[in-house]
């Protein structure tokens, strides 16, 4: 196969159903993905949801965390009724824009950058003082978005509508291409994925980890990376294709 990726092999790190995109865009630039899920998502049981769903419901704001959160968040919404007809909705970033806007959700808004500080920045957030929040996310998470808004004036309330989980998975397949010299970058979209990965490779695969380039879309796990003792650390722009163009450009200068 021809293109800029050809000859490569990219480990693919993403939740099996959110893989194929990234995995398709890979073959689309001629290189091999090779699929290995170091993250389980799985939602949140309707019965823990009726607090937040009744606070939703009387949200001046919903912020969607991450496409999960558009998937899971959405779908326990739907089960009880809808988003309020006069909400405003945010998204961090174009990935969990496109997940809303995929499902019918209109008039997203969302910041340049794709964190919480890039949320935070943008206008429509700078007055808040009396409105009602809802985060929609994951269980856990960063606390840096619900303190600033509070310090603005705001009443937040938490959506956590899925979990985040270390797989159970055979990684001796993995193990025994990567000896071989079958695996050429790695990529993972979040440092908990990456702490997976690296329990999940254990001893054995400690050394391949740390001696193959890893794309990643932001700084922060980047950092992550870094302190996991991983040499080569390539932080990209957001997305698919910023992963791709990030690999495309590595590749392209490390022959």
């Amino acid at each position: 196969m021809s293109g800029p990726l050809a000859g490569r092999t990219v480990l693919v790190t993403r939740p099996a159903r959110q893989a194929a995109a990234l995995a398709q865009a890979i073959r689309g630039a001629g290189g091999t993905p090779f699929e290995f899920p170091a993250l389980v998502v799985e939602a949140v049981p309707s019965d823990e949801l009726s607090v937040p769903l009744a606070r939703l419901a009387e949200a001046d704001i919903a912020i969607f965390i991450s496409p999960n959160a558009a998937q899971f968040g959405m779908a326990a919404i739907r089960a009880g009724s809808a988003l309020p007809g006069a909400i405003v909705v945010f998204a961090v970033g174009p990935g969990t824009a496109r997940a809303l806007q995929a499902q019918g959700v209109g008039g997203v808004i969302m910041p340049d950058g794709q964190d919480s500080e890039a949320l935070l920045a943008l206008p429509q957030l700078q007055e808040v003082a009396g409105k009602r929040v809802t985060i929609v996310r994951g269980v856990g998470g960063r606390a840096l978005l619900a303190e600033t808004l509070r310090q603005r004036g705001a009443r937040v309330d938490f959506m956590e509508c899925y979990r985040r989980l270390r797989p159970q998975a055979d990684v001796a397949p993995l193990l025994v291409r990567w000896q071989a010299g079958g695996i050429d970058a790695v990529t993972v979209a979040s440092a908990e994925t990456l702490h997976n990965l690296a329990a999940l490779l254990g001893e054995a695969g400690r050394p391949l980890l740390a001696g193959t380039p890893l794309f990643v879309p932001h700084e922060k796990i980047a950092g992550a990376a870094r302190r996991l003792g991983i040499a080569q650390v390539i932080a990209t722009p957001g997305g698919d294709d910023g992963l791709v163009d990030g690999l495309v450009n590595w590749f392209r200068n490390h022959p």
